[in-house]
């Protein structure tokens, strides 16, 4: 009997409303119920008072020694207290509208008593009573604590999932194969399901997480590699047949050398983009490292195989910008380089729409534009998304399906530590550049008060003085009620009367497109000496004659978001600054300072913005991918995830894993998941 196929109501005393219920929490089968698994437990063992802290929740157990003493205020408001003798303590147990329970407590008998323990007095705040002997009693147990709705009660639940597992947990199948149970010595998932419930004790939970963890991340894992295998298997994607050499002379006539990071990353590409299944791979790198280039690499070998290229960023300036780049390295090869973004005129947007269709543009870059309906492609082979966890999900499947299941390049420029690279893109074959170009100077970065602002503003003058250029960022466009923070037009207003001498632009999201680009432009030619602007530089402005950058409020801003801040100084000769005002009020605010003014690796920020904020806030959306799971935590079951991926890739491998009897259940988990349907991983 399938657990998956039983409906909720099957388990006794499982109403047609309380089944309701339940289906908010995503429980509408057995398998379901019993899969839902407590976030704590409650410890209702007997505690030795001389162990206790002050302040925490414990059980004790003793004998009544007094009269209780009740209070009414009102027709239900009640607080009663009494004495219990907890050898060699007399504890003064206080209950709040237990009135009920009066004629019950008489001195001489036994009772457990739970609640929140006050040292100095030797009192008991009192939350739950119980007589030893009664047939429910919960005393030197731990109990389940589930996440639930208003309507549910803890009790209940405890009650329906233990009546679940009397019920069917015979039944709970054993899915992981033996191999990797005696790999590992895990307990019987029978056991393990019954115990993550019920433990007798927290070695014995414990060891029924690990197994439960293990599974969940294995069985993501087997999906991601499962698809993987079947993917390349249909091998439907497009072989680039182009010269190797001709891609090579491209990179000797770059303006630039490349690092070896670079060249190691654009052959990993290369060899990808031969091969007749899908290229699916993510480019990370530190902020300059110089992603750009692998990208107009791998985009100039698709046109040479005769495909179309597309390339995604997330804002306008972005977008103009790489433009304007490709142009410059593409104009001695012929390659027609073309822009698709929302503020281009409906004649615009319908030129570049049709030379697409025909074949005219080879490269197109452009926003959210390039998703549209109408958008069509003659012979689309490559896409690349840059800053990929701006897109959503949706987002980056829309472009893909504009071409014949073409190769994918996506990049980033926020290093993603392992823990999320390997979760949240596990169908991806990862490549990173962690050399920054030869002859970058790190970035001094320092932490002020809002009281030094006259020192930060004379050190802007006497930099922009000796011809270099100054950012401020600021966390708004204007001013706000609710934020007391630092807004761009103020700041703008401040700095123009600071700086008579020189001229200071705005830049922000609401302004036109025309405005902006002129704004970056002057700012470009140093035309402007002082740019006051929102986050809307964060993403590849290049100016490298820039050296300073001032973030307001810098605690607003997460790590990852900081560093990509700062990067947009450091990019010319001349040594470069940036200055976080801050005014931390706790401790986490001083530690994400702390880190910032410490190291310049953005490898080591992600990893600490992740363990500061957690995975949900460092990619700012939900709609990035990142699974949730049940029980598995992406921090501190690293080691644990590292292990499974690893199980998953080596079973997928193998020649028999679609037919040996032993990875039926997992042949099972793939079909319901349909992966085996062909169904793509987004």
């Amino acid at each position: 009997m399938d657990l998956h196929s039983l409906p909720v109501r099957s388990v006794s005393g499982v109403t047609p409303a309380k089944a309701k219920e339940l289906e908010e929490l995503g429980i509408d089968s057995v398998a379901r119920l019993i899969d839902y698994y407590p976030f704590r437990y409650e410890d209702y063992r007997i505690r030795d008072l001389a162990e206790v802290k002050d302040g925490e929740k414990i059980t004790i157990q003793g004998k009544l020694y007094s009269e209780p003493a009740l209070q009414m205020y009102g027709r239900s408001k009640s607080r009663m207290s009494c004495k219990v003798y907890v050898d060699p303590l007399f504890v003064t147990a206080v209950l709040f509208n237990r009135h009920f329970l009066k004629d019950r407590l008489r001195p001489g008998q036994e009772i457990v008593l739970t609640g929140k323990w006050e040292a100095k007095r030797l009192q008991l705040t009192v939350s739950e009573a119980e007589f030893p002997g009664g047939s429910s009693s919960q005393t030197g147990t731990l109990q389940p604590v589930y996440s639930l709705t208003a309507a549910l009660s803890q009790k209940w639940m405890r009650k329906t999932v233990k009546q679940a597992l009397t019920q069917f947990g015979a039944l709970v199948p054993e899915v992981l194969p033996p191999q990797l149970t005696d790999k590992y010595g895990f307990m019987a998932r029978k056991q393990a399901v019954y115990r993550i419930h019920h433990p007798d004790d927290a070695a014995e939970g414990r060891q029924a997480r690990r197994r439960l963890v293990y599974e969940e991340l294995f069985f993501f894992q087997l999906k991601m590699h499962a698809f993987r295998a079947l993917q390349r298997k249909k091998a439907d994607g497009v072989a680039h047949e182009f010269d190797n050499e001709v891609v090579r002379q491209f990179v000797r006539a770059l303006p630039f050398k490349l690092t070896d990071s670079q060249k190691k990353v654009i052959g990993e590409i290369l060899h990808d983009l031969k091969q007749p299944y899908c290229m699916n791979r993510l480019l990370q790198g530190d902020v300059g490292a110089g992603k750009t280039v692998v990208a107009a690499a791998a985009l100039f070998a698709s046109v040479r195989a005769g495909h179309q290229g597309a390339l995604m960023v997330p804002t306008e300036i972005l977008a103009e910008q790489h433009k304007r780049s490709l142009e410059r390295l593409y104009e001695p090869y012929g390659i027609q380089v073309g822009l698709l973004t929302g503020s281009l005129t409906d004649r615009q947007r319908r030129d570049t729409i049709n030379s697409l269709h025909m074949g005219l543009i080879d490269v197109v870059v452009g926003t959210h534009a390039l998703i549209q309906d109408d958008v069509m492609f003659r012979n689309l082979g490559l896409v690349v998304t840059d800053e990929q966890h701006r897109f959503g999900v949706n987002q980056r499947s829309v472009l893909r399906r504009k071409g014949m299941n073409p190769d994918v390049l996506t990049m980033t420029a926020t290093p993603i530590p392992r823990t999320l690279a390997i979760t949240a893109f596990g169908d991806l074959d990862v490549s990173t550049l962690r050399e920054l170009p030869k002859g970058r100077k790190p970035i001094q970065t320092y932490a002020l008060g809002h009281d030094k602002l006259e020192r930060v503003i004379d050190f802007i003058r006497k930099e922009v003085s000796g011809g270099r250029q100054a950012y401020i960022i600021c966390p708004l466009i204007e001013e706000s009620d609710k934020l007391d923070v630092q807004n761009a037009i103020d700041v703008h207003a401040q700095m123009s009367h600071a700086f008579p001498e020189f001229r200071v632009g705005l830049l922000h999201g609401r302004m036109p497109a025309q405005e902006k680009d002129d704004i970056m432009n002057a700012f470009k030619d140093n035309d402007v000496q002082v740019l006051v602007s929102t986050t809307v530089i964060e993403v590849g402005v290049d100016v490298p004659n820039a050296t300073v950058m001032v973030i307001y409020d810098a605690v607003r801003f997460g790590l990852s978001q900081l560093h990509q801040l700062r990067g947009r100084v450091g990019r010319g000769e001349h040594q470069s600054t940036c200055i976080l005002i801050a005014d931390p009020k706790n401790e986490t605010a001083k530690e994400r300072m702390r880190v910032m003014t410490e190291t310049n690796d953005g490898f080591e920020i992600a990893r600490r913005d992740l363990e500061l904020r957690g995975p949900g806030d460092f990619f700012g959306t939900k709609q990035s991918g990142l699974p949730e799971f049940k029980l598995a935590d992406m921090m501190s079951d690293f080691e644990i995830m590292e292990h499974a991926r690893d199980d998953a890739a080596e079973l997928v491998a193998q020649s028999d894993f679609w037919t040996a009897a032993d990875n039926l259940p997992l042949r099972e988990f793939l079909q319901r998941e349909q992966i085996l349907d062909g169904e793509r991983l987004d």
